[in-house]
């Protein structure tokens, strides 16, 4: 029976046997397992062994383990040479008389951004240098092409390979995806067979951006003697009612299957349906706890997931902006994803609420949400690295939102031309601005972009395909609005108060109008700390909230904000979405006051 290759291995051949190349770089996912038949191998193995099957002498190497021979039935000269041998200097002469001498050769070199990694010649130690000139040679070299070689550099980053050999015209490069829901499928069907087809499709779902090495690792069935206590009490409780029986049974049947389990708890049957569910939900559970654990460790702690515990129902006021962004997530629910924009950017003064109303538009909208923190290094080539590791992990969770704040800090232009980091940041933008524009993201992967200062964005980030919507987040301009404020905050702290709108407008709202989000929020909970000076349980009075807006010293940068405000008003993709004041500005008005205000403070933070 014909082996079956996933997408990538297929690619790999069909231009090996094009002639496209003789050297090749396999990135990304090179680390994981591929079902092959009925056994799940490593993604080094499945080429040794399937797709070079043909090969008469196919040899892996890395710098730990040296070379090893995964099928050698031609004779070998220089034997000693290739198995003594570990490092590079040693190494690569030794296979190039190989590749140059002999037919039919496939060399698999693992780790390949160890023996020549990406760096300054001028910083690279003389095994590097040869390292990089000896594949290049490879790359090039007719008797590669007349023998029938091939050579395969496996590397998750691309980027951490030296870039001679990976911009080399005559080195193709080919990458290992993330599992597909099919290959997911697979792979838990293989590890847990006796899962019924729906609970393996929702299974698939819930762990896209996990790799199949890792959802074998989370659902292999353990050993008898896994169980805790705790789980054996749980299941044993699906099964019997008795909670002081439950808690016997579970002390004294450590070892035991839960078959064993089940048989001595006099429980023929399966479990009810509700047990079924409960202890599949105890799994969903479990699987998104690790599934979150496995992914930031992946990338090192460079991104964080986002749990928010509020929806739009605590967000007060905006009625405008929440109603444009719950019209996305209806349309994200609904999987309507041409109407789905492909970015967002979240603009206007600090305090205004746009972080808030980022993870409540998560909540809202179903779908995972990440932030990204900061994945700039001060080593040559980490920071293009960290990058490819975020978008490819985003890329295999699909359906996510990807929350960036302080965005004109780690991705503006402010006039650099990058030479003063090397050129890191135009490549970092350059790339970011690809992936954020792949058309076949639409709908799977939306970003939210927040700033206060949009004017120091790179310009050609802000454009229509990659940030489709500009909202602008602005301070309350009404009483009304600073009451609906007040409202959402009492209800999202679930504060008990005796104030009453808009009978206390004079003396509460109207005399903060002008504040931010944030203010109204410290002004509620200083209130509630001076009314629980006088008892736990006396309700937050009038009284208090004028003393609170009494005491209360916002800090503020009258000119600032106005110009934060004006450039929210300038991006805002929606004259529907402005207050009246601003809607009624005409283009010139707005750009003369901006002028002004970029002359006093435009280059202030």
């Amino acid at each position: 029976m014909a082996t079956i290759f996933p997408s990538w291995a297929d690619e790999l051949r069909k231009r090996y046997l094009r002639g496209e190349a003789s050297l090749f770089v396999v990135h990304g996912n090179v680390h994981d397992v591929v079902l092959d038949g009925d056994e799940l191998i490593s993604v080094a193995d499945f080429l040794a062994k399937r797709v070079f099957e043909k090969k008469d002498v196919v040899i892996r190497y890395n710098l730990s383990t040296g070379c090893r021979f995964i099928k050698k039935t031609a004779k070998v000269d220089g034997l000693d040479d290739l198995l003594l041998q570990r490092t590079p200097d040693k190494v690569l002469p030794a296979l190039e008389r190989l590749l140059f001498a002999q037919n039919n050769v496939a060399v698999i070199i693992e780790y390949a951004e160890m023996a020549a990694p990406a760096g300054d010649a001028s910083f690279s130690s003389e095994s590097d240098r040869l390292a990089v000139v000896m594949l290049q040679r490879w790359s090039l070299a007719p008797q590669m092409e007349a023998s029938d070689n091939i050579v395969i550099l496996m590397t998750e980053v691309p980027g951490e390979l030296h870039p001679k050999i990976v911009t080399n015209p005559r080195v193709s490069a080919v990458k290992v995806p993330m599992p597909s829901v099919d290959e997911r499928r697979a792979v838990i069907k293989k590890v847990n067979p006796a899962l019924d087809p729906a609970w393996v499709d929702r299974l698939a779902d819930i762990t896209a951006g996990l790799k199949s090495i890792q959802i074998k690792a989370i659902l292999q069935p353990g050993t008898p003697g896994d169980d805790d206590a705790d789980a054996r009490y749980r299941f044993i409780k699906t099964l019997i009612t008795d909670d002081s029986r439950a808690k016997k049974l579970a002390a004294v049947t450590q070892g035991m299957t839960r078959d064993e389990i089940q048989e001595l708890a006099g429980v023929k049957a399966p479990p009810t349906a509700s047990g079924k569910d409960e202890a599949h939900e105890e799994i969903l559970r479990l699987i998104g706890k690790r599934k979150r654990e496995v992914i930031e460790r992946e990338c090192f702690g460079l991104i964080e997931f986002v749990e928010p515990s509020f929806d739009f129902s605590v967000v007060g006021g905006i009625e405008e902006v929440k109603k444009e962004l719950g019209g996305v997530a209806k349309n994200i629910r609904e999987g309507r994803t041409a109407r789905v924009p492909m970015g967002m950017l979240f603009t206007g003064p600090m305090g205004t609420g746009k972080t808030f109303v980022a993870e409540a538009f998560v909540k809202e909208s179903g779908l995972t949400g990440i932030k990204l923190k900061n994945f700039r290094s001060k080593w040559v080539g980490s920071t293009e690295s960290n990058l490819e590791r975020i978008l490819g992990v985003i890329h295999g969770i699909g359906n996510v939102i990807v929350i960036l704040d302080e965005a004109d800090r780690s991705f503006g232009g402010g006039g650099d031309d990058g030479e003063g980091d090397g050129g890191t940041g135009s490549r970092v933008i350059a790339r970011l601005k690809e992936f954020m524009s792949d058309t076949a993201n639409r709908g799977r992967v939306l970003f939210i972009l927040m700033t206060n200062r949009p004017d120091k964005l790179d310009i050609d980030i802000k454009r229509a395909g990659r940030l489709d919507r500009k909202i602008p987040f602005l301070y309350p301009q009404t009483p009304s609005e600073v009451e609906d404020i007040f409202k959402a905050q009492i209800r999202k702290h679930a504060l008990q108060t005796t104030i009453e709108f808009p009978r206390d407008r004079a003396l509460v709202s109207e005399k903060v109008l002008g504040y931010s989000n944030a203010d109204f929020e410290a002004i509620a909970l200083l209130a509630n700390d001076y009314a629980a000076e006088e008892n736990a349980d006396t309700p937050i009075s009038v009284a208090h909230f004028q003393q609170a807006v009494a005491d209360y010293l916002p800090s503020r940068d009258l000119e600032m904000l106005e110009y934060m405000e004006l450039l929210a008003v300038f991006e805002a993709s929606n004259r529907r979405m402005l207050p009246e004041k601003y809607a009624r500005l005409t283009v010139d008005e707005l750009q003369k006051r901006l002028a002004e205000l970029k002359l006093r403070c435009g280059s202030r933070r």
